[in-house]
């Protein structure tokens, strides 16, 4: 019988077996492409690098020009950046050190009732002149009367996929401005809920450590692209 491990265990093997040597990349070029390429999934942290509020404040503005959904842009944040908390955070994700090494965790959440608010973000869209009034009240009419009445399953669907394409966002920003970041869905949901107080309408999408590297986490490894790509249509 093969032997498996607990979750604890297996979340945190990957810091045995990494044998990475260099720390993470300085980006001397900041193109896209590049940023891309250099991002890694990093799980050791320098804990006594502390970003400073604006810096957070500039990544997490940066993340939010992702698409979403109608635009309602169902993303919220909570960042955990005072070290009891975190510490209290710790054992509700598995004890993985970079939770309280990190300068901030990054709670990614998706509000399934964002679209309340399609009055306010669309009528900022009429008013610098881009959208009619009468074409804005009939968008945000039909979007209450859709998302209003779709089931709780299909809101936590959106919430989860827009709440996918922030993190991504947020990630490969924060690389540009020369900090790691690692995603982690490796936690106890209900207990975070609970312990901080994460209001009901809150979908919990990942955690996300974000700080100075001290170490650049594994070279990518990925699936030849003919094997995960088709065209037109699957035979």
């Amino acid at each position: 019988m093969s032997k498996t491990m607990s979750k604890e265990e297996y979340l945190n093997k990957v810091k045995e077996i990494d044998t990475t040597k260099e720390a993470p990349k300085q980006l001397e070029d900041t193109d896209f492409l590049t940023v891309a390429r250099e991002r890694r999934s990093v799980r050791q942290y320098d804990p006594q690098y502390k970003l400073e509020e604006n810096e957070i404040r500039d990544i997490l503005e940066t993340a939010t020009l992702a698409p979403s959904s109608s635009n309602l842009q169902p993303w919220r944040f909570l960042v955990i950046e005072d070290q009891e908390e975190k510490e209290r955070l710790l054992p509700i994700a598995n004890n993985q050190q970079q939770i309280v090494d990190a300068s901030v965790v990054i709670a990614i959440l998706g509000d399934r009732e964002a679209y309340q608010n399609a009055d306010r973000i669309y009528s900022q869209i009429a008013e610098k002149g881009n959208m009619p009034e009468d074409v804005k009240d009939m968008y945000v009419n039909s979007i209450l009367n859709n998302y209003g009445n779709f089931p709780k399953e299909r809101l936590a669907k959106i919430a989860h996929i827009d709440g996918g394409l922030v993190a991504m966002q947020l990630m490969l920003a924060a690389k540009a401005k020369g900090y790691d970041t690692v995603p982690m869905g490796g936690y106890d949901e209900a207990k975070f809920v609970e312990a901080f107080n994460v209001p009901e309408s809150y979908e919990p999408i990942m955690l996300l450590s974000l700080g100075k590297g001290t170490k650049a986490g594994f070279e990518k490894t990925r699936l030849p692209l003919e094997d995960i790509l088709s065209w037109n249509r699957y035979e």
